[in-house]
Parts: C-alpha cells; structure tokens; sequence
C-alpha cells in the first residue's frame, strides 16, 4: 500500500478549516481519523459549496444519539428534540405505547422516542423509499429492528392494517415554495421534506383528517410546525374535529410543537 497517498492529520485539519472553518474541520478529521488525500480535498470542496458537515461525515446527533443521514434524508434539526420532549412530558413513563411517526425521515424522533418510553413500539412512514432504508439502517444500528417497523406512503394514503396508536407524532414539510428563509444548508436535503403547497400548509391539512383513524380515544397527536404558523395548523386541526391540548416552545422560545387529541 501506498502510504503517500495518506495525509497527516494536522494538514488536513488545516485544509478544511481554511475551507469550512475548525469545528467543521474538528468533526470531520475525528470522525475519520487518517484521510487520503483525496478524501480531505473532497470534503474540502464541499465545504466550500456549503455543504453541511453532517452530509459530509453522514452523521448527526439527536437527542443525545448518532443517527446515520445522507442525500435522501432531512438532517435532524435541533428544533425538532422538542416535539420529542413533549411526548415524554405527556408518557414518558407509560409503557407498551405504539407511536406512529409521520415523515420518519432518519427516523430520528420515532427511534428516540422508542429509547425512551418503556417497551414501546414504532411505525416510521414516510413517502421516499430511500429514507426509509435510512430509517431502517439507523433502527439497527441501535438494536431496535424489532421495535421499529418501515412502511412506505404518503400522509393519505397509508397502509397500516387498520391499527390505532396512543402517539401520533409529525416534522412534515411546512415551507412554502419561495420562502426566502431557508437556510442555504437546506438546499441539501431533499425538497420533499422540506416544501409544501397551500403555502406551507398542505400536509397538515391531510394529516388533520386522515389520522382520525389513525388515533386511539386516548391518544394524542404531535406536530412540528414552522414559524407562524400556530394559528393557521390550530384552525386547521380544529375545524377537522381535533381538540387542541398546548402549544410547545423550542429553546429559541418559538412556538414549534402544537398537541391535539380528539
């Protein structure tokens, strides 16, 4: 083997902070320990495109946990631990919930959620079969392929077997087309789960009258949802016969966590 092909570490720490900065760099060498050369100056180049580090070391951290991410997946946000937080605020100590994750994405809030509740059990769906192998690889990697369950569609149309859940939980796309304020790490993850139509609203519209029939009597549902939209999801749960529990803020102090239950 060629070892000239390797890069000391300390030079390649220096060429990818120069392109993306030390705490890209920081992660990215200690993720991969000893790099060719051309591994640093891929990753290099990409920085310098913008690319986000977790799409770079195909890793993110949620809630304390390492979830595998890539091209076909939305990275986890730190946003999103609160809707997390707000099922465990509600059952945390309940055991034997089922949980139902709507846009399951990495799986990332269905697998946290999982690890821990009590004995719980989850089915991830999401519209992008490429996410749910995603999900599923992530689901594994924490020995919970037993617990967690894969199934493909859409927020309509979803074959679930006629099974009703305690949980219902939900990070659907709620940007509108031209919005903006997303950030330019978003062009990255794919726009299926970022985008959607009736101005941002259109998922939470088939969601508030298809998961009627998702819910047990007791159950709840969690959503995340964008800045300002609380009032106009509310309208939308209400109206479809939802009764509204609270309203969550994240640690930014924005409302991003809406619960109803029927």
């Amino acid at each position: 083997m060629d070892y000239n092909i390797f890069m000391e570490i300390n030079q390649a720490f220096a060429i990818l902070s120069k392109a993306g900065g030390p705490h890209a760099a920081r992660i990215i060498t200690e993720k991969f320990g000893t790099m060719s050369r051309f591994a640093v100056w891929r990753a290099a180049r990409a920085l310098r495109r913008g690319v986000p580090v977790a799409k770079i070391v195909h890793e993110k951290w949620f809630y304390g946990i390492p979830f595998y991410t890539n091209k076909h997946t939305m990275d986890p946000r730190p946003d999103t631990e609160t809707l997390v937080e707000s099922v465990l605020r509600d059952w945390g100590k309940t055991p034997n919930l089922r949980v139902l994750d709507l846009g399951t994405g990495t799986g990332c809030v269905a697998i946290s959620l999982i690890m821990n509740l009590p004995r719980a059990a989850a089915i991830g769906v999401d519209v992008s079969r490429s996410a749910l192998r995603v999900a599923n690889k992530n689901a594994c990697n924490m020995s919970l392929c037993d617990s967690f369950k894969a199934v493909h569609g859409t927020f309509t149309h979803t074959n679930l077997g006629g099974e009703q859940f305690d949980i219902i939980v939900s990070n659907p796309p709620y940007i509108a087309h031209g919005d903006s304020r997303v950030n330019a790490g978003a062009q990255f993850d794919p726009d299926v789960a970022l985008y959607a139509d009736d101005n941002g609203l259109a998922a939470y519209e088939e969601i508030a009258t298809r998961a009627l029939s998702w819910i047990k009597r007791s159950g709840r549902i969690y959503l995340e949802i964008g800045a300002g939209m609380s009032r106009s999801v509310k309208s939308i749960f209400t109206n479809a016969g939802w009764k509204f529990v609270r309203a969550d803020k994240d640690l930014g102090g924005k409302i991003r966590v809406l619960v109803f239950s029927l």
